[in-house]
């Protein structure tokens, strides 16, 4: 039985990959700050499964924190015996102003989450995959990611852009090395979650302009249509520096040329999740 590790995952896409993975009979490791969450996303994912065979294991742990992290590893080898797939998906999203209207504590904060809390999880999780010689790391990208450029997003998309460079030279440096480790990103799109419109977390909730909350309603998915597209392309890979793209340049396309006969209004619905 494999065991899947993922950050940011008591609710929102990170919950709906691991309750998917968990359907799939994997041992599953639930990571969140939020322990009212992690609470209830446990009991929630249990119940998917009536065999009650496979684990979940929740922690509270700041991915920013280093000791934090190893002590959640070596409790996860402890009581698993290994880490098959992590994947770093905790992010948190900015408010949306210039950059020089942020709090420089505010940017501080989601360079740590977005950007530090990928590399140091990834830096202490593939010291443990070196030595089991085998295991997969995924890192999912963002807003930024490709280069764009949006009012309101850039520190967020700065972050980004510094996960993807950072993604491809860690999978780089495991070719050379020769080791039997995959690394790959996750690129989801837009996902309908609290995410889009609050800013560190819960921190504040803010309103999106009508020019966006259009794109979304085009473009947008919930991230339970993306997470069971992402899982059933991560347990087939076994290739080393891949990219797994939801929302491809030809999906985008043909959702603008439908966007006048399909109309959604997803900024109606109240309790979106994170």
């Amino acid at each position: 039985m494999k065991n899947v590790v993922i950050t940011g995952s008591a609710r929102g896409f990170g919950y709906a990959m691991l309750k998917l993975f968990y359907q799939d009979g994997y041992n599953v490791v639930m990571i969140d700050m939020n322990e009212e969450a992690l609470k209830q996303s446990k009991q929630e994912i249990e119940k998917t499964n009536v065999q009650d065979e496979n684990k979940v294991l929740t922690y509270k742990c700041d991915i920013t924190n280093s000791d934090e992290v190893n002590v959640l590893i070596d409790d996860v080898i402890e009581k698993l015996g290994s880490i098959d797939i992590w994947i770093n998906n905790a992010g948190v999203n900015q408010e949306m102003l210039p950059i020089w209207e942020l709090e420089i504590a505010d940017i501080a904060r989601l360079i740590d989450i977005d950007l530090k809390g990928t590399i140091n999880c990834s830096n202490l999780v593939m010291k443990q995959m070196e030595k089991q010689n085998s295991g997969q790391i995924y890192n999912v990208e963002g807003f930024g990611s490709d280069d764009a450029k949006q009012f309101g997003l850039s520190i967020y998309g700065t972050a980004k852009r510094a996960v993807t460079y950072f993604t491809e030279a860690l999978a780089f440096e495991v070719d050379e090395k020769k080791l039997n480790i995959q690394v790959g990103k996750i690129t989801p799109g837009i996902m309908i979650t609290n995410f889009i419109n609050h800013s560190l977390g819960d921190k504040k909730e803010f309103e999106l302009s009508d020019k966006v909350k259009m794109v979304y309603n085009i473009l947008g998915d919930r991230p339970e249509t993306i997470a069971e597209f992402m899982v059933k392309k991560i347990e087939k890979n076994t290739k080393n520096d891949v990219k797994l793209t939801w929302l491809t340049k030809k999906r985008a396309f043909g959702r603008f040329m439908k966007a006048p006969f399909k109309k959604n209004n997803y900024f109606l619905d109240e309790g979106r999740g994170e």
